[in-house]
């Protein structure tokens, strides 16, 4: 089954769940037994200004848990929250409310609140790269606060969420467990914060847009729908990225990945300046040619299989023979350690276009320079945030990037795990919700042309199929890192809630 995917290795693993930071005093020596119950905590509020150009913008902040109930009134898990709402402006019921997440499973929400679309953004180097310590965060000019209010959820296991006891993590480590404990964290907010009536849209990255796309239909179920879903670098179906044994269709669907990374890094042997014509001609032959060869098996001639390597070599950069060694079938872990292993360099993985050195050549694993480059700015950067400018303090560990997770359900049995017939069957019961897809040619996490294949197979009728618009960006996994990029995604997003919002009374 399915083991490997975006930020990735360390969040499937089985970890020991901590115990919670937060701990009832034990009673006096002379105090009689009593039923000690938990204080729900008063969430920290505070105002702030931000400059964008000759525009200034006044927002507050709330930052704090809500719970997540049962249905027997049992509080099972507390969700970390961070929500922005624009000060002085419209009715707060008209604006429209993004709830935003990222995905793992097993990462906060750190890295979109961060990167792009809060008020405050980690400054990278101009190509995303790490800058030297120490960090800086900037005023973020791309912010979509100006278009909408912002909450930042960490679902249960990540960031400051946690199951009430040890017992109970095991529950929402799951795809259902999952979606149902964000699903009624949504309630809660609309109910507490009198948002029930705003323009909603649901925002998620990798694993997010998983969770995001069986979220449409849980709320849904729920009463609450949604005008519009942004999904970046999406995954749904699993069995797109899944190398196993008998699954030939990943292997198809990243191939013009790899070619966007071999032109970018130089490995073609044809290089030509602009990428998009090349792109064209390695997904046409992916999903024809290339397709083909695969559903033959050992049924290829060996003048078939000489074609078919020389071929991918034409599109990987890779030699044909060390191709044909892997019977024509490369997976992303073998490309990303085997495309520059002449310069002594393995690329990333969540973004191709970033490099370390290849210190253990003849491991067939090893660490992705994309998270390495990451991590701890965004780590650093976030616990400092949220102590010295949102005042929030807690001594437990801000999970960024798995920690707080065991072993993750899929709950697929002899099958994939697959959220696209939730969203499908949200577009079906909710023709007025919207859905903007973003992805990066440079993500080698869940490639663009998987995405596109999941979405090309949800069997919309051609009336829904005008609800949903896609851009491609260059850029990797978190395009955003990308300056360029990000202009374009603020750009355009800006524009499809706009449009999403446009109905709304």
């Amino acid at each position: 089954m399915f083991r490997f995917f975006i930020l990735v290795a360390a969040l499937l693993i089985s970890i020991p769940y901590p115990a919670g930071a937060h701990q009832e005093p034990a009673a006096a020596a002379e105090a009689p037994p009593r039923e000690m119950k938990q204080v729900e905590e008063k969430p920290v509020v505070s105002s702030h200004r931000l400059s964008i150009g000759k525009k200034e913008l006044s927002y507050q902040v709330t930052a704090g848990h809500l719970p997540v109930i049962s249905d027997s009134g049992e509080t099972e898990a507390r969700i970390f929250f961070i929500a922005y709402t624009l000060e002085n402006r419209q009715p707060e019921n008209r604006r429209p409310l993004l709830f935003v997440f990222n995905g793992g499973p097993g990462s906060s929400s750190v890295w979109l609140h961060l990167g792009t679309i809060g008020p405050k953004r980690v400054q990278m180097l101009p190509d995303g790269t790490m800058p030297p310590p120490p960090y800086r965060l900037t005023d973020n000019e791309y912010t979509w606060l100006e278009q909408a209010d912002l909450v930042f959820i960490d679902p249960v296991g990540t960031g400051y969420s946690r199951a009430a006891k040890p017992d109970l993590a095991k529950k929402f480590s799951s795809v259902q467990g999952d979606i149902e404990a964000v699903g009624k964290f949504i309630r809660l907010y609309l109910g507490r914060y009198g948002r029930w009536n705003s323009p909603l849209f649901l925002v998620g990255e990798s694993y997010g847009a998983f969770r995001a796309a069986g979220l449409a239909d849980y709320l849904l179920e729920h009463g609450i729908a949604m005008n519009g879903t942004i999904l970046i670098s999406a995954i749904m179906n699993m069995q797109t990225v899944s190398f196993d044994p008998g699954n030939d269709l990943p292997y198809a669907l990243y191939l013009p990945s790899y070619t966007a990374t071999a032109w970018y890094h130089g490995k073609l042997a044809t290089q030509a300046a602009d990428p998009d014509k090349i792109l064209q001609e390695a997904e046409a032959w992916a999903e024809n040619e290339y397709l083909t060869a695969l559903a033959k098996g050992d049924r290829l001639s060996p003048d078939e299989r000489k074609a078919i390597a020389g071929k991918l070599s034409q599109f990987t950069g890779l030699s044909p023979a060390f191709i044909e060694g892997r019977n024509l079938r490369i997976d992303s872990r073998t490309f990303v350690r085997e495309l520059l292993r002449d310069r002594q360099l393995v690329t990333g993985t969540m973004d191709s276009r970033f490099l370390a050195s290849n210190v253990d050549p003849s491991s067939p694993h090893g660490f992705d320079p994309t998270v390495a480059t990451i991590r701890p700015p965004y780590t650093t950067l976030f616990n400092d945030y949220i102590r010295n400018e949102i005042g929030f303090r807690s001594d437990m560990e801000y999970f960024i990037l798995g920690g707080g997770i065991g072993r993750w359900d899929w709950e697929a049995k002899n099958g994939y795990a697959d959220t696209s017939e939730d969203l499908r069957e949200a577009m079906a019961k909710n023709p007025y919700m919207k859905l903007f897809v973003a992805m990066g040619c440079f993500d080698l996490a869940t490639p663009h042309f998987s995405t596109e294949y999941t979405l090309n197979h949800l069997g919309l009728t051609p009336a829904l199929r005008n609800n949903l618009t896609i851009r491609r960006y260059r850029g990797g996994h978190m395009m955003y890192l990308d300056l360029a990029a990000l202009s374009r995604l603020t750009k355009d997003v800006t524009a499809f809630i706009d449009d999403s919002s446009a109905a709304a009374p």
